[in-house]
């Protein structure tokens, strides 16, 4: 159960202090973002600025900022939660500007230096991070089911090895900024708000090269193309994407390098379409061999096979050869491949084969039992308008 903290009042009557969580009108259990959108909501309304006469409101303002100090930083809510008042007595200011651990400026800078760009804690630059980059690579299906190691070159900025990636001339040092004096950071006054934001002049770095590299010209990082070879799994599918550590652009003042990712796409074949894990490919066939039967070769990736073709097989059936797919790149059972057999129409015929044909035409007349389908799609017709 929480205390009520008690303090004097100018007449050295006591009284007890306001709950944090009802200052800021915020439930116990409300989160990190929840806090600040109450204290900035009251820190809009109460600002001493916009209450120049108002000495409640100023009041309130400090109550305000205090609650928020407090509710803001972890260990001092954790401990606040579990002793009430007498956890946290000296840990914020005196209304949230002076003494203890906190800094109003900064408190204040925290919550509305988004609003203008800046934060309110921030310190000069240091190393940073380089970009990450992306390249679209293109693939035979070959290559991406059976996997592959290519060369690609990659245009992207690079440490300059004259100057280690400083940008100073060689023999010479980057000179601390006039403006900032080195914090990387300057105190912006905008209306009632004052948040810092970065340098314009050293832009955030804290130093100015006054006597830049002759190669990178004070960047500190140059442009190249450099190549690469990827080794690219058996496997990988449209859209997968290989990750090369630290193969992205240069890291500023020495940062690390940023990461590249290959995407792979799969070029169109000529014989296979691609689903997931399985291969589809169509097969013609001769009217004869549909209704005989027979045994014809068709292609896999691993080479030729032999399929047999049942009599009577219908245009657009499906023929699954096992394990003549793909294995992914994620593991898994390797896929099929579905061979689709479509009839093919005999076409510049001689007299003698026309002839041939009307002769076998004539003799299916009258014998439905010949072409099951053909009765079944003109029964349902005739149901239809019926």
């Amino acid at each position: 159960m929480r205390l009520p903290f008690l303090r004097l009042t100018s007449n050295g009557k006591t009284m007890s202090k306001r709950d944090f969580y009802e200052i800021l009108g915020v439930d116990k259990g409300a989160d990190a973002k929840e806090v600040k959108r109450a204290y900035r909501k009251l820190a809009m309304k109460y600002h001493p600025d916009r209450n120049p006469d108002d000495k409640d409101a100023d009041a309130k303002f400090k109550e305000a900022t205090e609650a928020y100090e407090i509710l803001s930083d972890e260990q001092k809510r954790g401990a606040y939660d579990q002793y009430g008042h007498a956890g946290v007595d000296g840990s914020a200011g005196q209304g949230g500007f002076g003494g203890g651990s906190g800094n109003f400026s900064d408190i204040f800078g925290d919550v509305f230096g988004d609003i203008f760009g800046g934060g309110g804690r921030g310190g000069r630059g240091g190393p940073q991070r380089g970009s990450d980059l992306k390249y679209n690579l293109e693939l035979t299906l070959e290559q991406a089911v059976k996997g592959a190691e290519v060369k690609i070159r990659v245009p992207t900025l690079v440490s300059c090895n004259t100057c280690d990636g400083s940008g100073a001339k060689d023999g010479s040092t980057p000179m601390t900024c006039n403006t900032c004096h080195g914090q990387g950071q300057v105190r912006m006054q905008q209306g009632f708000f004052s948040v810092q934001q970065a340098c314009p002049t050293c832009r955030g770095q804290g130093t100015i090269i006054k006597d830049p590299c002759g190669s990178c010209h004070g960047q500190g990082v140059k442009e190249e193309t450099k190549t690469l070879n990827v080794k690219v799994p058996p496997g990988v599918d449209n859209g997968d994407r290989i990750r090369l550590s630290g193969e992205g652009e240069a890291g500023a003042l020495g940062g690390p390098a940023g990461d590249l990712y290959v995407e792979t796409h799969i070029k169109a074949h000529s014989i296979f379409e691609r689903d997931g894990r399985n291969l589809y490919c169509d097969v013609p066939i001769s009217i004869a061999d549909a209704a005989l039967g027979g045994e014809i070769e068709v292609p896999t990736l691993d080479g030729r096979v032999n399929l047999k073709i049942p009599a009577e097989t219908q245009s657009g059936k499906l023929f699954r050869l096992r394990g003549k797919g793909v294995v992914p790149v994620r593991g898994g059972a390797t896929g099929d491949l579905l061979c689709r057999v479509m009839v093919e129409t005999p076409v510049k015929l001689t007299e003698h084969q026309k002839k041939i044909l009307k002769e076998f035409q004539a003799s299916l007349k009258g014998g439905d039992k010949h072409s099951p389908k053909k009765k079944t799609w003109f029964d349902n017709v005739k149901t239809f308008f019926e």
